[in-house]
Order: C-alpha cells, then structure tokens, then sequence
C-alpha cells in the first residue's frame, strides 16, 4: 500500500519554526511519598516537561498504555500488590498532537504486603519475680528507615518507643497482656499491630528434680543419662555437678545430660540447676542423686559341641555373664560372616542359648554376644568365636605301634575326626570274614577315641573300623578308613621266611617269600594286606585291576616269588592255611627312594644282639655311611653303615630310620622286642635236676625248720642265676646265703618264692 504524501507535508510543517526544526524535550518522571510503599498506602506519580506549553500526558505500566490525561499528575489510592512495576510517561501538545515527546526514564514501584509485628519475649512468656525480661517488637521488613515503636499493656499504652522493652527485676504487676507496632519517623508507613502475648510472672523459685536412667546403678562401659525436670519450659540452660555443688561437671542447653562411665570413679552424688536471662537467674539446687557405678561383668561365649563343625550338626552357644550376680539379663547376638563380609544382629534371639539345629556353610563366621540389664546396662561383649562349617566329618583310623603283633603284645586302635578333636565318643567294627562288619560291644576300651588291647589274643585278629558321634541330636561321622589287626601264637606252626631277610627293599629288587612249616610244608599260602588292594593271596588277580595279568606275585608250592617289586607292594604278608592257621605276620616296606634300613623281619628277644645297616641302592647294594635315629631322636651319629646294640632290651622298641646327608633318608621300621618268659616252677625243677646237691641242701633247710617245732615254713626264696655259663647257683632263705659249689660268688636275676 503506498503511503499518502499529504500526512508527511503537515508532520514536517508542524515541525518546522523559524526556518528550522524544533527539539522535543524529555519528560522527568517522579513518584511521592517514595517508590516502596505497603499495601493500603496512596502514591502520586508526576511527568514534567520543562516547557511553558500546554501538554497531554500518558502512563505506561510494564507496557500497557492508558488514555492521555490533562494533568501531568497520576494519583493511586490504596495501592495493591499488583500495582507494584515500571512506570514510563511521555507528553504531546494540546494544539498539535502529532507533536510527541520521548519516554520518561522508567520508574519503578514496588508494593509490599502491609508487615505484622510480632513480639518475641526473653528468656520466656513465663518467668518468675526478679527476672530479667525483654520483649521485642519483630519486623522482618525494615531496611535504612528510621522507624518509632509503640508498645501497649492490656490496651493501655506505654510511653516507651524503642523497638526492645527491657522489664529489670519484674514482680507480679508486669503480668499482663503486650503487643507493638512500628511507624516511620517522618514517613506514612506503619505496621501491623501485633497479636498479644501474655507475660506471666510466677512468684516461687523453682527447684528442679533429678533423675537417672539406668536408676541408682550403672555399669563401667556404658552411659548414665540425667534429666533435670522444671515446670518451666524453655530458656533454660542446665548446669550439673557432681560430688560437691562446687564442682561443675558440664553445661547444655537441653535438661538431659548423658555421662560416659568409664570407672568405678563416675559414680557418687550428683545435682542439678537452671540458669536463664542475663545477669543470669538461677533456681535452687536439686537434691543430690546418687550413680552406684561397678565394674561391667565379664561376658564368656562357649559352644557345644565345639567350633569346628560339620554341615548338618547342632551346635549350642551359651552366653555367660561373670559376677552378673541376681541381675535379670537379656543377651543380644552379633554375626559377622566370614563368607559374605557383613555384620548383623541376630535380633530374634534375646536368650542366653543360641541354637542352630543343622548348621550349612552359611553359619560360619564370627560369633560374639553381650548381656543387658532391664536399665539399658551392657555387660562387656564377649571375644569373638569362629565357626567353620565344613563337609560331612571324616573318621580316621590308626594303629600304634603296629599292625602285626604276636599273643600278649599290647595295641591301639586310635579314631580321630579329620579337623576336630571334641565332644566326640565312638564306634568300633571288626570284620572277622570280609565285608561282615559287626560292633564290638566292649566300647569303653574306646573312652577318648582310643581302643587299647593290652593282651592281644589270636581272636582279635580282623579288620577295624570305627565311627564318631556327638551331640544331643547324636551326629554320625562317615565310617573310618579301615585297619587290619594280626595276631599269632607265640610259637607258630609255620613261619615266613623273607629272601632278602630284611623289611625294607628297593622298587625293582626281587622278593621271595617262604612258608616254613617243621611238620608240614604243604598247603600254605601267602597272603598279603595293602592299603591299595586290601587282602590278596599270592597269584590272585587284583581285585582293582582289570587286566587279567595284574598278578603280585608267582606262589610255587609254600613259596611267593615277586620279580620286581613296587611301592604298591608295601603291606603286611603272612601265611595262611584252609584251616585258618596262620604265621607270624611280616610287614614289608617297599621305597623308590636311594637309602633303605636294614632291620630284622621278626620281633627280637631280649638279650639278643640287634644290628641295623644303612643300604644304598646302588652297588649291590652298599653300606652307606649314615646317622640312625630311633622315634624322631638321633642315636648314633656317621657311622660306618652299621649301628650295634649287643644287648636288646624292651626299651629299645620302637621306630628305626637312617639318613645320609645326601643321599637321603630310609623309611621308618618298626623293630618290636619280645620279652622272656621265665616259669619260676619250671627252673627250679631244672635246677635240681642238674644239680643234686642242691636238692639236699633244700631237704636239710626242711628238716632244720621242723627240729624248731615248725610244722610248716614260708621264707623268701632267691635263686640268683649268673651271667656268665659257669653252674654255681645260690640259695637265699632265712638261715642265710647257701653257696654250691662254694667257690663263686657272684649275683645274677632274683626271683621271689615260697
């Protein structure tokens, strides 16, 4: 659309005086009585023009316009919230109104909600005769103004215009009711009045009472807490002591106060007072409370069975509280699992047992508990205790000394549970016929997981087992490995020859052994027991071999020849007829090691000479320079490869090795001694028989005796045999030394008769 050139004539005609444009000045906008007013208050604003013309003046407010007015000033009455912004005002000529000034600078208006007063009284509304109160006349709003207070007592006014009035020293006149409000000095703005606040004046000094939580007594190793009870409310700060009144112990702005009992010497009398205001006003003393404080008791954790355990036993913890004396305890336990590295409390059990009846791997951890009186007191917590949770318990048998004993040798049978060693009893088999267990009914010989056989007869031969229990829910271990037991007469039919004659052999050697019978050298065969294959006779397949050729061995009439033997080998062989006779049994060691001893196969009789050799395996083999121990000790220290002991007594039994500082160490073997068996009966009887004049010598003893008026006698009677092999023998009794022949004396072995 094309603009009409008659409008722009008259616009620059209009503008035009005297040959040249005229400027058109700026407005100057102000606002009275100050551009911050409360709601309720009445503000003039005025646009001036420094000009003499007449003009038409026009408002706007945050952009929106209104009509032009004649008069340069725009009065609002009673201004609102929403009459607060920015204003701006320009001016245009009565007679030319296309003459228009610019905008003014914009001013801005802020209306506030008319502010309440509030009066805050110090320290309270209720206080007591010799005081000191201050009440407040609180405004927020306030800013640079200078402002006059005016304060009013049960709508009476007060001469007094400052924002506090302090009261020195009230008494029960300034009770009453008080409110304030505020005006501008010089200035239209007030405040609200306040709402009234009533000021109680109480005429007794207070006297507050004190309390303890736990009452009366407490424990080292917990807290006490004290309260100060007042009727008063707040304000207040609390001052305690403890022993003298002169002794102040603490400060705190609450009337409770919590003391850590550390000792015995935290206990004694106790008070308490408040104090407010300042110059500070105090109440009067409590009266004295006394803290009985003692030692806190011991806590001991105990678990039954024991703390190594096994998935599916019960176990009981019991907690125990030391000098806990008649106190009512209830018990707290803490877990923390050592599989998962949390803690917890076990919060359902308050009693003194904590019972898990089938413990899982997930109940292992540490374990500890405390005790808590019905006043909140702790006793100590307890040390801490493990439990292991592991799998089905494993029974472990061994025998000691051996395995093979001859009548009358003594034997243990020891059952232990692999990783425990309490509160188990036990179960003891034997397998007379293979595979035919049955409990042996004589099991107090098993007190402490051992089973002693002190005279070992040929029917305690066979094949042990045993079994642990425990628990009042009786928890049953696997069965144990199992151990052989053989036991022969003292004087077999039939013994076994070993080819090389000695207990320990080289993998590779050749082995043979022989059933020597003095009557009958038929129908024994050899047989053996191993840990690996069990009981075997010899040219018997193995029972844990597939292979039809696994023979251990090649028997020819009563004799077992082994070609080559191996560390599988090692066991205990003996001979054994159809009947159920058998040998002597012989335990053979078989090592893939450079050094083996050299020990004899059978037991060795007291006085006998015993010599050990250490052996090489190479050169044929050698006697090799060793030490030789016996039970773990040495005994003989590098020697030539042979250790003599000329003279073997009982105390020489018991476990043999040697060891070469570089080639190595044999195997142990056990060398077992036999005692002699001397009849008392049976000597005398051959004494005399060799040695007439002795029996002559008894019959004279007789004969003295009776000429005495004896009927019969009873002496003590010493036959002393030498140690050499001369014949004289002595005769002690009452009538003295008898000597035959006289021409030696000489004391050998005693024996006692009558």
């Amino acid at each position: 659309m094309e603009l009409s050139p008659l409008p722009l004539v008259l616009l620059l005609i209009s503008n035009i005086h005297s040959g040249h444009t005229e400027e058109i000045p700026k407005p100057t906008q102000t606002v009275k009585p100050q551009s911050s007013v409360f709601t309720g208050d009445t503000i003039t604003l005025n646009c001036e023009v420094d000009q003499s013309t007449e003009w038409e003046f026009l408002w706007t407010k945050d952009s929106d316009f209104e009509l032009f007015e004649a008069s340069g000033t725009k009065t609002i009455s009673s201004v609102k919230v929403s009459d607060g912004g920015q204003y701006k005002c320009r001016a245009r000529r009565r007679e030319n109104i296309h003459v228009l000034t610019d905008y003014s600078e914009p001013l801005t208006v802020t209306v506030e909600e008319r502010p309440k007063a509030k009066v805050i009284v110090q320290p309270h509304e209720r206080v007591l005769v010799g005081e000191t109160v201050t009440l407040r006349c609180d405004i927020q709003e306030g800013g640079d103004t200078s402002w006059q207070y005016s304060w009013y007592k049960d709508d009476s006014v007060i001469e007094y215009k400052l924002q506090e009035y302090t009261i020195n020293s009230v008494t029960e006149s300034n009770a009453g009711k008080y409110r304030c409000n505020r005006k501008e000095i010089g200035g239209s703005r007030y405040s609200h009045s306040s709402d009234e606040v009533t000021l109680r004046v109480l005429g007794l000094k207070p006297k507050p009472e004190l309390k303890s939580n736990p009452e009366g007594a407490a424990l080292t190793g917990n807290t006490v807490t004290l309260t100060c009870h007042m009727d008063q409310s707040t304000g207040w700060q609390f001052y305690w002591y403890q022993h003298t009144q002169k002794h102040q112990k603490n400060t705190t702005d609450k009337n409770s106060y919590t003391v850590n009992i550390d000792s015995v010497s935290d206990g004694g009398q106790y008070w308490c007072r408040a104090g407010r205001g300042n110059p500070v006003y105090y109440t009067h003393y409590s009266d004295a409370l006394w803290v009985n404080v003692t030692d806190q008791p011991k806590t001991i954790l105990t678990v039954k069975p024991e703390n190594q355990l096994f998935s599916g036993e019960t176990v009981t913890l019991r907690c125990d509280i030391q000098g806990g004396g008649d106190t009512e305890w209830t018990y707290s336990w803490t877990v923390e699992n050592t599989n998962y590295r949390n803690k917890y409390i076990v919060s359902e059990y308050k009693k003194q047992e904590y019972k898990i009846s089938s413990v899982e791997h997930t109940h292992s951890g540490k374990y500890t508990c405390r005790g808590k009186t019905r006043g909140g007191q702790n006793s100590e917590i307890s040390d801490a205790v493990t439990l292991t949770v592991s799998n089905k318990a494993q029974a472990v048998l061994s025998v000691s000394p051996q395995k093979w004993l001859t009548e009358g040798d003594s034997v243990t049978l020891i059952c232990e549970v692999y990783g425990s060693s309490t509160g188990w009893t036990f179960s003891w088999y034997r397998d007379d016929n293979e595979f035919n267990y049955k409990h042996l009914s004589d099991s107090s010989r098993g007190a402490g997981g051992n089973y002693t056989v002190s005279s070992a007869a040929v029917n305690h031969t066979g094949v042990y087992a045993c079994r642990g229990e425990r628990g009042e829910q009786v928890y049953y271990t696997e069965d144990s490995n199992t151990q052989p037991l053989w036991v022969t007469g003292v004087s077999p039919s039939v013994s076994l020859i070993i080819s090389p004659n000695r207990t320990q052999h080289f993998t590779s050697d050749s082995l043979t052994l022989s059933c020597e019978d003095q009557s009958n050298s038929t129908g024994w065969t050899v047989r053996r027991y191993t840990d690996i294959e069990n009981m075997e006779d010899c040219s018997l397949l193995s029972l844990s071999s597939s292979s039809s050729s696994s023979y251990w061995g090649s028997q020819t009439g009563s004799t077992c020849r082994i070609s080559s033997v191996y560390t599988s080998h090692t066991g205990v062989y003996w001979c054994y007829s159809e009947s159920g006779d058998n040998s002597n049994a012989v335990n053979i060691t078989v090592h893939n090691g450079d050094v083996i001893l050299e020990s004899p196969v059978h037991p060795v009789t007291e006085g006998d000479s015993l010599t050990l050799r250490c052996l090489y395996r190479y050169k044929n083999p050698s006697v090799l320079t060793a030490d030789f121990y016996k039970d773990g000790s040495l005994l003989q220290k590098q020697t030539t490869g042979e250790m003599i002991i000329p003279t073997v007594s009982k105390s020489h039994e018991g476990f043999y090795y040697c060891k070469h500082t570089e080639r190595g160490e044999s195997p142990k073997s056990w060398i077992s001694v036999r005692e002699v068996q001397i009849s008392v009966l049976n000597m005398l009887s051959s004494l005399l028989a060799a040695c007439p004049y002795l029996l002559l010598t008894v019959i004279m003893v007789f004969k003295c005796c009776r000429v005495r008026g004896k009927t019969s006698v009873s002496f003590p009677l010493c036959i002393f045999f030498p140690t050499n092999t001369n014949t004289q023998h002595y005769i002690v009794g009452r009538l003295g030394l008898v000597v035959w022949p006289p021409s030696l004396v000489e004391l050998g072995t005693c024996m006692s008769g009558t």
